[in-house]
């Protein structure tokens, strides 16, 4: 055979085997990297799209997390307000109680003065009574002198 007709054989399989290969095999593996070039593409815009929404997520979470504080916050005061409140009120009708209680026991021992100052001037008319019996050596009627003895407890 002929080196030429040998090159120009080869040259023509060649050409065939490039021809075929264009037609048939080249696009559906140009098919396949495009449609995997498509799906990282994807991928990655996915994977953005994900770590914005993340980031979204994390704020909305902050802000829950900020607004929940400031909730418990507010809370606390209010409830340390109404506490304050309780103990004042308790403090107020605890005051008027004690003032009740003082008054009450103010009265009571005026009452018990009065009482023991009208038993003492009883007795002292009956020991003036019988001092009135050993000077004069003789019995006072408390009956017949019932006017003397009431002026004697007044003036007592």
């Amino acid at each position: 055979m002929n080196l030429n007709a040998t090159l120009a054989a080869q040259f023509v399989v060649f050409f065939i085997l490039a021809m075929f290969t264009m037609k048939f095999v080249w696009p559906p593996l140009m098919k396949a990297l495009d449609d995997r070039a498509q799906k990282i593409a994807d991928g990655l815009a996915a994977a953005d799209r994900g770590k914005a929404e993340m980031a979204a997520a994390e704020k909305r979470v902050q802000a829950e997390l900020s607004g929940a504080r400031d909730e418990g916050q507010k809370r606390i005061g209010e409830a340390e307000k109404r506490a304050q409140s309780i103990i004042d009120e308790a403090k107020k009708i605890a005051s008027d109680e004690a003032a009740r209680i003082i008054s009450a026991a103010r009265d009571d021992a005026q009452q018990q003065i009065t009482r023991a100052r009208e038993e003492l001037r009883g007795e002292v008319a009956t020991l003036a009574v019988k001092g009135a019996e050993q000077i004069l050596k003789r019995e006072v009627n408390a009956a017949a002198h019932a006017d003397l003895l009431t002026q004697l407890q007044t003036e007592l």
